[in-house]
C-alpha cells in the first residue's frame, strides 16, 4: 500500500493569520505544563532560545525566573503580541523575528525550547531546522522538542518517535524522548466535536518530549 504523501511546512501567512485572528489553538495563555516540569527540574540552563515563540508564554515564563532568555518566531505579528504579553505582566523579555531555518552559527545558547515547532516541518525543512540548530547551540547543548504525536488525534501537524530519532542521529545524542502532553485550546468547531469539548476549553493531547545534546 502507498504511503501517504506528508504535509508540507505551512505558509508563513497561515501563522500570521491565525494570530491576527487570534485563533491559534496552540496559544492558552500560559506555559505548557511540560516546559514548567522541564525547568522545575533543572533541564533549563544558560543562554536559553525559545525557538518559535508565539506569543512568548515561555519567553516570559523563563525571564520572570531570571534566566537569560530569547524568544525568536518568523511571525512578526507573534513578536508584536509577544512583547505585548510581557509589558502586559511587566516582565522584561527580549523577542526578535528570525527564521528557525536560519539561526545563524554563532553556536550561542545551551538550552533550547521547542514547543510545537518541530512538528509543523516537512522532512526537507526538518532536516535544515535541526542543522540550524546545531549551528546555534554551544557543544553540549540541550535542545527540548514538545511535538504532537502521531499516537493521539488529528488536532494538528503531528510527528513519529522514529521521525524524531532520525532528525535528531546525527551530530546529536537522543538522551531522552518520551510520551507526555501537549496542552492546546479548541478553536475549531470540528475539533469539539471530535473530541466531545466546548470552543474555548483547553485539552491535553499525547505528545513526544525528547532532550537532544549536541556534539
Amino acid at each position: 500500500m502507498a504511503s501517504t504523501p506528508e504535509r508540507p511546512t505551512p505558509a508563513l501567512s497561515v501563522f500570521d493569520d491565525a494570530y491576527a485572528t487570534h485563533s491559534a489553538p496552540w496559544v492558552i495563555g500560559e506555559p505548557q505544563p511540560a516546559i514548567v516540569t522541564l525547568e522545575r527540574e533543572g533541564w533549563v540552563r544558560g543562554k536559553v532560545l525559545d525557538v518559535g515563540c508565539g506569543t512568548g508564554e515561555h519567553t516570559i515564563y523563563l525571564s520572570a525566573l531570571r534566566y537569560d532568555v530569547y524568544g525568536m518566531d518568523s511571525s512578526l505579528r507573534a513578536v508584536e503580541q509577544a512583547r505585548a504579553n510581557a509589558a502586559a505582566r511587566n516582565v522584561e523579555a527580549h523577542f526578535q523575528v528570525a527564521d528557525a531555518l536560519a539561526l545563524g552559527d554563532d553556536t550561542t545558547y545551551d538550552t533550547v525550547i521547542d514547543s510545537a515547532l518541530f512538528h509543523i516541518f516537512d522532512a526537507d525543512d526538518r532536516a535544515r531546522y535541526v542543522r540550524s540548530l546545531h549551528l546555534a547551540c554551544r557543544p553540549g547543548a540541550l535542545v527540548h522538542v514538545l511535538a504532537l504525536s502521531d499516537t493521539g488525534p488529528a488536532f494538528g501537524p503531528q510527528v513519529s518517535d522514529a521521525t524524531i530519532r532520525e532528525a535528531f542521529s546525527q551530530r546529536w545524542v537522543l538522551e531522552d524522548l518520551r510520551l507526555t502532553e501537549y496542552r492546546g485550546a479548541i478553536v475549531r468547531d470540528e475539533h469539539a466535536v471530535a473530541l466531545h469539548r466546548q470552543i474555548g476549553e483547553f485539552v491535553d493531547l499525547p505528545a513526544w518530549l525528547a532532550r537532544a545534546r549536541r556534539i
